[in-house]
């Protein structure tokens, strides 16, 4: 251990003849006191390093990147749709539309040259119908010979067939343009024309009329849109654009809900702990059936309005599903399962609340003592807030930072160009976006950026609110007017002069650990679906071993970092010896400290659970109004954002519930050291601590039963 803690938090002269007193002049006898010196500056060095990073990452993103290509689809010239910076203006074009149905058809047929990519698409309104009595055509762009404006073009219905030319005719008849006839009916799915393959029969038997070579009516022509807008790639982009539509959801939900919810939780154990463990699971399991059932709604295995990959009206005859709707069944299985496993452990752990509450009181009596702990977690959450719309807004800009670039085609093609004024062969390919290797490196490390910064924060806040129950823990009838709030600007301006860098690779080591997990189940899940048929129980023991083993492995680091902390805020050490001593403390005492905190974690872990799950809920009631089901706000699925929701909650709840949590490990880590220091007699620990202590054994033995 290196020594009795006393010299350094408790009563006794300092061990190197009096320091720098934390709380005012008078240097020998401080509540904390110590030589401190700066700690892990290495770290802190590569944390500032990271920051450089991060900006320059970011800026990469907001130069290159457009988020208006995670909803728009790319016109045959490279156009965005619905962008004000196309050849032509395509601001109010937002759908895409394929043309020629041939090239379509084509596209999908196995071992065909051409690519449904290099098909010839342009931006309209909306998507055309079929003629009820006739023929329409959808045209190309307006240029060249034919005098239109693009507003008299849409005017038209994008029809000016009329005015072509003798060739143009003849060109349009064999499906090179510039017109084209709608032969069938198509849908907007998420911004494309799905089309259906069901040709009209009128406007086909006018197309023969008129001399139009022979459309083929086959079913792939239906498949061959769906399959690619419901690829993965395009999926990703549109999840990423619902976070980007629903900004005020998360704004709400993520932000300010959470927040008060917090603070109510924590005012709530303040004053009416005893009944808070009742109340927190009786709330989790009433959230977690809400929840669910709202899965079930817009799953569509519940009620009437389930979710639409169609954005305006469609014929309520044509059924058309997407990726976006598996998913979302496939969240209401898990969370179903999660519902009824949740149920019976809390049947199960019934006998066992009553051991949460003298722990509980602990921690309302310190919050009741240093009053600003409840104010403290405003100022993390106001730096993490910031944080948080800088990231996703260079998030969006990433996911969308690839360069749109002409594919690399071998299609033999033709389509009658109006500026050249004749058919051209030679620029057949289509533009898609290229996305590098560098550029999915940058969004691995923005992500691993995120993580590692908001365990960093959190981490400062664990540090001090440890140091400032330290300080009451070891001041215990001394000093009490400082008490409430002196305490933790102390324990603040502590951490920054000293302990950043201990702070900085305690919060790296656990982001490390939390992606080589990440990496290797992502790596298991593709070695799976290559080898599915052919693995072996040996394989399937060893993937599932290694993810168990690095499970443990990451809870003991978290558990471990979170005892560190406090020993950082007491003793001033580096990351690594103050870990060395909280792990010996905990060690010397475990039979006796090791049921005390076991159901208070879990019952406040629930109660971060009850904040987020409530979040979520309300991000559900939110999307489910007709803003985010229209028009250009539409979203593909509640899924994301509610996710995103549901995750911010959970962290704004993790930083003022850990108030409670680094309370009690901190009077428990203290209260060790003390009876150790002391012949296994605490001398300065809480009367409340003693009595909790006492009617531990007794909760316990009527719990148990016979």
């Amino acid at each position: 251990m290196g020594g009795p803690l006393g010299a350094i938090i408790g009563r006794y002269p300092s061990a190197a003849g009096g320091g720098e007193d934390e709380l005012g002049p008078g240097g020998g006898d401080g509540i904390i006191q110590h030589d401190r010196k700066c700690q892990d500056l290495a770290f802190l060095v590569l944390f500032a390093g990271f920051w450089v990073a991060m900006i320059v990452n970011s800026s990469f993103g907001f130069n290159q990147g457009d988020p208006l290509r995670l909803t728009y689809e790319l016109d045959y010239k490279g156009n965005v749709c619905g962008s004000r910076h196309g050849d032509p203006d395509l601001h109010e074009l937002d759908v895409k539309y394929w043309m020629n149905p041939n090239q379509v058809y084509q596209s999908g047929v196995k071992d065909n040259k051409i690519d449904l990519a290099d098909a010839k698409a342009i931006c309209l309104m909306e998507c055309p119908i079929p003629s009820a009595d006739g023929l329409n055509f959808v045209c190309d762009y307006p240029e060249g010979d034919i005098r239109l404006s693009v507003d008299d073009w849409i005017n038209r219905d994008y029809d000016y067939f009329e005015f072509l030319t003798p060739d143009m005719r003849n060109s349009s008849l064999q499906l090179q343009g510039p017109c084209y006839p709608v032969i069938f009916p198509s849908i907007n799915v998420y911004w494309s024309c799905q089309f259906i393959a069901r040709a009209s029969n009128v406007s086909l038997k006018h197309w023969q009329q008129m001399g139009g070579i022979n459309i083929d009516e086959n079913i792939l022509i239906d498949k061959t849109i769906h399959k690619a807008v419901n690829s993965k790639s395009a999926v990703l982009k549109r999840y990423v654009a619902d976070i980007g539509k629903s900004w005020p959801v998360l704004f709400v939900c993520g932000g300010l809900l959470p927040l008060f919810l917090s603070v109510v939780w924590l005012l709530m154990i303040r004053y009416f702990v005893a009944a808070m463990p009742w109340i927190t699971v009786v709330l989790f399991n009433a959230l977690l059936i809400s929840v669910t059932m709202f899965c079930y709604m817009k799953g569509g295995w519940l009620g009437n309005d389930p979710l639409t990959v169609v954005i305006g009206e469609s014929d309520p005859y044509v059924h058309i599903s997407g990726q976006e709707i598996s998913h979302l069944h496939a969240a209401t299985v898990v969370m179903t399962v999660i519902m009824i496993i949740a149920f019976l452990c809390s049947i199960a752990i019934i006998r066992r609340i009553l051991i949460a509450t003298p722990v509980l009181k602990v921690a309302a009596k310190v919050i009741g003592e240093v009053q600003a702990l409840i104010i403290f977690p405003v100022v993390p959450y106001i730096i993490l807030a910031i944080f948080y719309m800088f990231w996703f807004s260079a998030t969006l800009h990433l996911f969308s930072s690839g360069q749109v670039l002409r594919n690399d085609c071998n299609t033999d093609c033709c389509s009658y160009d109006l500026k050249l004024g004749k058919v051209n062969c030679d620029n057949c390919c289509g533009y898609s976006m290229h996305y590098t290797p560098h550029i999915g490196v940058a969004i691995l490390f923005h992500l691993f950026g995120c993580y590692w910064a908001t365990q960093f924060f959190i981490a400062c806040s664990s540090t001090v609110i440890a140091g400032s129950v330290a300080s009451y823990y070891w001041a215990r009838g001394e000093l009490s007017h400082e008490i409430p709030f002196v305490t933790v600007v102390s324990s603040l301006r502590r951490l920054l002069r000293y302990s950043l860098g201990s702070v900085a690779i305690g919060s790296l080591v656990v982001s490390v650990v939390e992606w080589v997990r990440f990496i290797l189940d992502c790596l298991r899940r593709k070695l799976k679906l290559v080898n599915s048929a052919r693995e072996s129980c040996f394989g399937k023991m060893t993937s599932s071993s290694s993810q168990c083993c690095l499970g443990c492995i990451d809870w003991t680091l978290k558990s471990v970092n979170r005892n560190a902390y406090i020993m950082i805020a007491i003793t001033g050490k580096g990351f690594f010896k103050a870990s060395v001593v909280a792990t010996g403390l905990i060690m010397n005492n475990i039979l006796r400290i090791g049921k005390v905190n076991v159901i208070g974690d879990v019952i406040l872990f629930l109660g971060k659970l009850c904040v987020s799950l409530l979040c979520a809920l309300f991000a559900f009631l939110m999307l489910d109004t007709h803003k985010y089901k229209s028009a250009h706000n539409k979203i593909s699925s509640p899924l994301v954002p509610v996710l995103v929701s549901w995750g911010l909650g959970y962290i704004v709840a993790k930083l003022f519930f850990q108030v409670v949590e680094m309370s009690i490990d901190t009077i428990i880590l203290s209260f060790c050291q003390d009876a150790e220091e002391h012949q296994g007699n605490a001398q300065y620990a809480p009367p409340i601590l003693m009595e909790t202590m006492e009617e531990q054994s007794e909760l316990q033995r009527l719990t148990q039963g016979p």
